[in-house]
């Protein structure tokens, strides 16, 4: 499962502000998908412009996808890549691992990993991911309601280095964007579902002006998520959501 994906790249430096950061700095170089690597973050960030703490021995890449289609195709990636990390950390550590909408990976119900998209010029993707494989992130940064960080290690006392968790991934993520590109979303949201937390249960969606809660009943073929609330179906396109 280790073996390198042919036809994508690696850029493997010492220390970064941020890989998305490197990823928009060499927007121009990319000839094909192109994995960038850093042991060292001085200011990553998540959704919403959010620091992301990168503790020693933690995880930080970005996929570069110099053509990656329509915006909407683009969009999709998230789960693409939720589905690189699960099917990743599964080989690495078995564990129950589950996938929270629209863009972390959950471990015993906390966080583990975190995705953050971003576009780059001419239809390019920067695709931003964090795994605390070593060691989970302090609690003085978290908003009132969000899930506690959890390590790897910690969990399932399994110890991967950074650079052997990339090998994996990149395999990963490669198996599964042949899948998208080929057969397009469907597949992909399945098997999301497949692993979705909080599936048929009430959850709580924060929008920037309004709160609300409802039932979680699916997500869309965009890969919207779809509600059920006291005012009926409701579908939802960005929003940060709590358990």
């Amino acid at each position: 499962m280790s073996e390198w994906p042919d036809g994508c790249a690696l850029i493997e430096l010492e220390s970064v502000t941020s890989t998305l950061d490197e990823a928009g700095r060499r927007a121009s170089d990319y000839a094909g998908p192109t994995w960038i690597f850093a042991h060292e973050q001085t200011k990553a960030r998540g959704r919403r412009g959010r620091a992301w703490q990168h503790p020693k021995g933690n995880f930080a890449a970005t996929l570069v996808l110099p053509k990656a289609g329509m915006p909407a195709n683009a969009a999709l990636r998230s789960f693409v890549t939720a589905l690189a990390l699960f099917d990743a950390l599964d080989y690495v550590a078995g564990g129950a691992y589950t996938l929270k909408w629209p863009n972390d990976v959950l471990l015993n119900g906390r966080k583990l990993a975190g995705i953050l998209l971003e576009s780059l010029p001419a239809g390019g993707l920067a695709i931003g991911i964090g795994v605390n494989l070593a060691k989970a992130p302090g609690l003085d940064q978290l908003e009132a309601g969000a899930l506690p960080p959890v390590s790897l290690l910690g969990e399932t006392g399994v110890k991967v280095m950074p650079l052997d968790f990339l090998s994996h991934l990149a395999c990963s993520y490669a198996k599964r964007e042949a899948q998208f590109t080929t057969l397009g979303f469907s597949p992909i949201r399945t098997a999301w579902l497949t692993h979705a937390a909080k599936l048929g249960e009430e959850i709580r969606v924060r929008l920037p002006h309004e709160e609300f809660r409802g039932v979680f009943k699916d997500i869309d073929e965009a890969g919207l998520l779809i509600l059920s609330t006291s005012k009926g179906p409701r579908k939802i396109a960005a929003g940060d959501v709590f358990f």
